[in-house]
Parts: C-alpha cells; sequence; structure tokens
C-alpha cells in the first residue's frame, strides 16, 4: 500500500516537472521569437548606416539590397555630417535637441520631485481633490492639446523657437509626480520630525534630507525627462514651423525622407542619423 501511494506521488512529481519544462521551453521559444522580431528592424537601420555601396563610380544609398551589405563604411555618416546638399543641417539639428532636452530635464526633474514631495509628505485641504485631477488628466494624451497650445503660443510669438518647445515639454511635468511619490512615501515621516523639531523647513528638509536619499527616483526621472524631449516628433514639428535650421533632430530626420524632396537614395543616411540619436539615449 506504502509502495503504491510513494509511486502515485512520484509520478505526479514527474507530471508537474514535465510540464514545467514544457512550459519553460515554450516560453523561451516565444522570447526568442519576439526578440527577433524586436530585433531585426534595429539591426537593419544599423547595417544600413553602414552600408557602403558604388554603381558606375558613385555612391549609392539605396534600401534595395542584400540585408548584410556587401562593404561596410563611414561614407553615409561623412555625407550626414557634411550636409552636401545644404538643406538638412543635422549637426544644427542635433544641437538644438541637446539644448532642448538639456534644460527640459532640469526643469522637468525639478517640477516633478518638487510636486512628489509636496503630495507625499505635505497635507492640506485640497490635496486629494489635486491628487484625483492629476489621475483623470494623466489619462488623457498630452497630443490632445496641441492646438490649443499652438495658438496659445503664437499669441505670445513664441512659435518656431526652441524656448517654446522647453516650455511646452516642462510646463506639464509636473503631473508625472504618482512614481516619485510612490518612493517618497516609502520615506518614514519619523525623518522630517525630527528635522523639524530642530528648525529645518520644508524646502530644507526637501534638499537636505530627501533628496540626498533618493538618488535612483532621481536618476529615473532625469533620464525620462530628458529621453521624452530628445525622441518627441509631434509637438516639435507643430512649434517650430518650416525653419530647418530650428528643428531636432525628429523632425529633420523625418523631413529628409518624406519631406518636399523625397527620394529613397537617402535611406542609408537617413539610418546613420538614426544611429547618431540613438547613441546618446544608449
Amino acid at each position: 500500500m506504502m509502495t503504491t501511494v510513494k509511486e502515485s506521488k512520484q509520478k505526479k512529481f514527474r507530471s508537474v516537472k514535465a510540464q514545467k519544462l514544457t512550459s519553460t521551453i515554450f516560453s523561451h521559444i516565444a522570447l526568442v521569437i519576439l526578440s527577433i522580431i524586436w530585433l531585426y528592424p534595429i539591426l537593419w537601420i544599423v547595417l544600413s548606416a553602414f552600408r557602403v555601396e558604388y554603381r558606375d563610380g558613385y555612391l549609392v544609398s539605396t534600401v534595395v539590397g542584400h540585408y548584410f551589405p556587401k562593404s561596410y563604411g563611414l561614407e553615409n555618416f561623412r555625407i550626414l555630417f557634411a550636409n552636401a546638399d545644404g538643406n538638412n543641417p543635422f549637426t544644427q539639428w542635433f544641437i538644438n535637441t541637446l539644448i532642448v532636452s538639456f534644460f527640459t530635464f532640469i526643469l522637468s526633474t525639478l517640477l516633478t520631485l518638487s510636486v512628489a514631495y509636496v503630495m507625499s509628505k505635505i497635507r492640506f485641504k485640497a490635496r486629494k481633490k489635486f491628487l484625483g485631477i492629476a489621475i483623470i488628466l494623466g489619462l488623457f494624451p498630452g497630443f490632445m492639446s496641441m492646438i490649443a497650445i499652438y495658438y496659445i503660443l503664437k499669441s505670445i510669438n513664441l512659435t518656431g523657437t526652441l524656448f517654446a518647445l522647453i516650455l511646452v515639454y516642462s510646463a506639464g511635468s509636473g503631473l508625472g509626480f504618482y512614481v516619485a511619490k510612490g518612493f517618497f512615501d516609502i520615506i518614514p515621516n519619523s525623518l522630517m520630525e525630527s528635522a523639524k523639531l530642530d528648525g529645518a523647513t520644508n524646502s530644507q528638509i526637501f534638499t537636505k534630507i530627501i533628496l540626498p536619499i533618493s538618488k535612483p527616483i532621481i536618476i529615473y526621472t532625469a533620464l525620462l525627462s530628458f529621453i521624452g524631449p530628445w525622441m518627441d516628433f509631434i509637438f516639435a514639428k507643430v512649434i517650430l514651423g518650416t525653419n530647418r535650421n530650428m528643428y531636432t533632430v525628429a523632425v529633420g530626420l523625418y523631413e529628409m525622407m518624406y519631406g518636399e524632396q523625397v527620394s529613397s537614395s537617402r535611406f542609408t543616411i537617413f539610418a546613420a542619423g538614426s544611429v547618431i540619436v540613438a547613441i546618446p539615449i544608449v
């Protein structure tokens, strides 16, 4: 009787183990397939950026050809930065994007962390109402306000400027405070109470106690604040207008491929620009 029960348990154990093994195998196969699907276009762009093909003695920039280039080189990058046609100043676009992203990440980080600290550690009458309003507003995508923002900026003559982009990206950043608030919530209130007994103000507590022990959330907030403006296309396209010297890299590369002078021969140059754009993010 005991032997039968033992064998039954062993069979059940083997069955569970086999099911887990099968599940693990299928999960890994699915992950490998998804990874290939995700990495395929990225690898294609990178290989295209270094693709160098010549026909009749001239460099050809084309999407047609083998997946792996027959020859590699930096010619596409040289053409990109040289601005051979004088109409695609990539270097200026890169500098513009860097300026916008740098100032935005400073302002946005300060605003987001400040609002998160207030919502987490300071109690006031309208606090719960504000939290509810912030959740509701967060349900709507930002581009829904694009037309209104454009006409507001136009009325004060700020359209077509990098300052307008910095203002737009930074102004609404405070509503993205929920992740930082969650981090501040786990910081013991006893630290604040002790500091207040010693005569510290809320601003001193925030800068000298809260921020020094909140490096992970500061880095997280700063990275998101930088990446957003660096990769944004919609607001930059609407606000910057038609002055090509004021474009960011997202708008500039789009215009290079799909603007008035459309040409598939620019694809490898576009790919080189995409690789350059990805470097700061990586």
